[in-house]
């Protein structure tokens, strides 16, 4: 069983950055991959990028491609989102994931979300 809590969210203006993290429990942390994903009111949930265990492969969504980093401190048991030059459209609720399957969309431990919200 793996736990995930995310944090790091809040209220930005375009152009700015956040960096979003994931702590996660338990002893193998560096035998899952890690996901984040997004989701806003009445949309389906998507992906947006994507580390492997040991952290030598990544996932980006294209529309996130060259303003996000994704990158992972498996000492730490957490991974991180760094998100630069943000725009209104990046506003939704951001979504931890954890999976040994599913590359690039591991997809079986979820955290509760943290919000971000990108004002123009």
């Amino acid at each position: 069983q793996v736990q995930l809590v995310e944090s790091g969210g809040g209220l930005v203006q375009a152009g700015e950055s956040l960096r979003l993290s994931c702590a996660a429990s338990g002893r193998t942390f560096s035998s899952y991959n890690m996901g984040w994903f997004r989701q806003v009111p009445g949309k389906e949930r998507e992906s947006v990028a994507a580390i492997s265990g040991s952290g030598s492969v990544t996932y980006y969504a294209g529309f996130v491609k060259g303003r996000f980093t994704i990158s992972r401190d498996n000492a730490k048991n957490t991974v991180y989102l760094q998100m630069n030059s943000l725009k209104p459209e990046d506003t939704a609720v951001y979504f931890c994931s954890a999976g040994r399957t599913g590359w690039p969309r591991p997809g079986e431990y979820w955290g509760q979300g943290t919000q971000v919200t990108v004002s123009s």
